[in-house]
């Protein structure tokens, strides 16, 4: 088993539910040890939502297993000085602690950046909120749909007819995590040179905000308020999805050299003064829409797929979940992995989107994965790792000390 580039770092994952739990799980993909701190007899939130459940009680969530593989679980009760004593000494071992709680909420556990220091001047903490941690609304509750509200991206999915819509997946949870796995890989760097330790802060405004890209600098620069535009690319045509005799192919025009080349496939004359540049193609796009599926109406899905690939026209499918993994493409870019979980047995899971190779091609990442624990599943072990480490220094200070006297 490769171990990876954060082998040998420590991540204390004290976060809950999908954005915080991400970014631990990516960096125990790039090998880090991560060390999920669950409150007892409860656990992750997302331990809870449902269903489906697996395993022999169905009390597994499939929810919990996307974005809890390669870590431990143990159970500790913060609120208790047993609890927060047992957390100190990891603190002072841990490389990186990662909290999603409100502002100020684990403060209120008497763990506050002051106290963080003084445990480990080298600890790098990542901090994800919902709307920041400062500012008029930082105290405000984050959760993915609020976030995708109040940052603008309802505003831009759908169309007018549907009203605002929620993007298919959590993707302010998601992008808080990766952007919060970045900036600890990157203070974790930045740590080689000082040899101290940073708070990283995200949040899923922040997250959602940096995904709109020509959406912000339409209004920004240009004074324009985006609407939402369904499948089909605000400014650049034809760039969507199209109708076919048995389903839609979706097509990327992006460039005039590439129009010149699908003109022909949807039997549209190139020289086409309404269609003769993008800018041309966006201002008539209904008539444009209109003869590339009139075209189409005739020919399967199939059969226009073949016809844009000889061309050289980016164009593909629209595939259902179960297609997706079960496409080759998909299995060849190692994005489902096979786990054994210690309750519901031998499953896939969605596997890391990252890859690192030496010059040979070897591999340098993890080749083997962790299934998601269970709640409390790695207790013992990590206690007990613990009091070994713990011995291990003292029996080092003793050492040290009687070679001090000695001479």
């Amino acid at each position: 088993m490769t171990e990876g580039p954060l082998a040998g770092q420590l991540v204390l994952d004290l976060s809950k539910a999908l954005a915080g739990p991400i970014a631990a799980m990516m960096l125990g993909d790039l090998g880090a040890r991560v060390v999920k701190v669950e409150t007892p007899g409860l656990g992750d939130d997302s331990r809870t939502w449902g269903p489906p459940f697996v395993g022999p009680e169905h009390d597994q969530s499939s929810y919990f297993m996307s974005a809890n593989r390669n870590k431990e679980s143990i159970e500790l009760d913060l609120k208790s000085a047993e609890g927060k004593a047992v957390l100190r000494r990891l603190i002072t071992k841990a490389d990186v602690l990662i909290e999603n709680w409100r502002p100020g909420s684990f403060d209120r556990l008497r763990f506050p950046a002051a106290t963080l220091e003084k445990l480990n001047p080298r600890l790098i903490t990542l901090s994800i909120t919902g709307f920041g941690h400062d500012g008029p609304e930082g105290a405000r509750a984050g959760y993915d749909q609020i976030a995708q509200g109040e940052a603008g991206l309802m505003a831009l999915t759908g169309t007018t007819e549907s009203g605002p819509t929620r993007i298919g997946v959590p993707i302010a949870d998601v992008l808080a995590g990766v952007h919060g796995a970045a900036g600890v890989s990157a203070a974790l760097a930045g740590r080689e040179r000082t040899g101290k330790g940073v708070t990283v802060r995200t949040s899923l405004l922040a997250a959602a905000v940096s995904a709109h890209t020509f959406q912000a600098t339409k209004w920004t620069v240009a004074g324009e308020i985006a609407q939402p535009s369904g499948n089909h690319h605000p400014q650049i045509a034809p760039y969507g999805s199209f109708r076919c005799a048995d389903g839609f192919v979706q097509i990327a025009v992006g460039s005039e050299g590439l129009w010149a080349r699908f003109a022909p496939v949807a039997g549209i004359d190139v020289n086409d003064a309404r269609f003769t540049l993008n800018v041309h193609r966006t201002a008539h796009r209904t008539e444009l829409i209109t003869e590339i599926e009139t075209a189409f109406a005739c020919r399967t899905r199939a059969e226009v797929l073949l016809q844009l690939q000889a061309a050289g026209v980016p164009a593909g499918a629209i595939r259902t979940i179960d297609e997706v993994y079960e496409w080759d493409q998909t299995r060849s870019q190692g994005l489902l992995i096979d786990v054994d979980h210690a309750a519901a047995g031998k499953i896939q899971l969605p596997g890391p989107s990252l890859r690192m190779e030496s010059a040979d091609g070897e591999s340098v990442l993890r080749t083997e994965h962790a299934a998601p624990p269970l709640l409390g599943q790695h207790t013992e072990s990590v206690l007990a790792w613990l009091n070994e480490t713990n011995s291990e220094e003292q029996s080092e200070i003793l050492s040290a000390n009687m070679a001090s006297t000695l001479r």
